[in-house]
């Protein structure tokens, strides 16, 4: 079934169409709730909501060619899980004056960690840190939209970007002197 058969037939609550988008795209959508979400079980409500929520939207969707089906179901979970997180309120939205942040910070290459280890520190950061790291690296949204999005100031997401930045940068050396 193509993708525009598939969203054509989920949109009339087809359950079979139904299954096989779960089967086709849970593993990908699931990697997106890991992302903002750390834990596993969260992560898994937030998948479940994300894709009631897709159902109940089928009406809404237009397709668009080969890969708008992924790329809006993908949308939806990226809102679910920052819905999430507004809810259990586990926002970090610190205010840091800019001048406090230093200048920059060395930019090291990530090519010699795995994917699966990479994404793992990631997970760990904290949730305002990785919410904000997940919005700017991954969705490519600005601080201003990302502000827009939490809730914050345009500020206080550059400064959540960069102390995300920072930490990971520890855990990546981190991670390098334990091999």
């Amino acid at each position: 079934m193509t993708e525009e058969e598939l969203a054509q037939r989920c949109a009339k609550a087809d359950a079979l169409a139904r299954k096989q988008l779960y089967e086709q795209y849970g593993g990908q959508l699931m990697a997106i709730c890991l992302r903002y979400v750390s834990d596993r079980e969260s992560a898994q409500d937030v998948l479940h909501d994300g894709f009631i929520r897709i159902f109940q939207s089928f009406q809404q969707f237009h397709y668009q060619g080969v890969g708008s089906l992924k790329a809006w179901m993908s949308r939806i979970m990226v809102n679910e899980a920052l819905g999430f997180l507004r809810k259990k309120n586990q926002q970090v939205q610190q205010e840091v004056l800019m001048d406090e942040i230093p200048d920059r910070e060395e930019d090291e290459s990530t090519e010699d960690i795995p994917q699966s280890v990479l994404m793992r520190l990631i997970r760990e950061l904290p949730d305002g840190y990785r919410t904000v790291f997940n919005l700017y690296v991954f969705e490519e949204k600005s601080h201003k939209e990302i502000g827009t999005l939490l809730g914050i100031t345009e500020r206080t997401s550059s400064s959540q970007f960069y102390r995300a930045k920072t930490l990971l940068l520890k855990k990546i050396k981190e991670y390098r002197k334990s091999l």
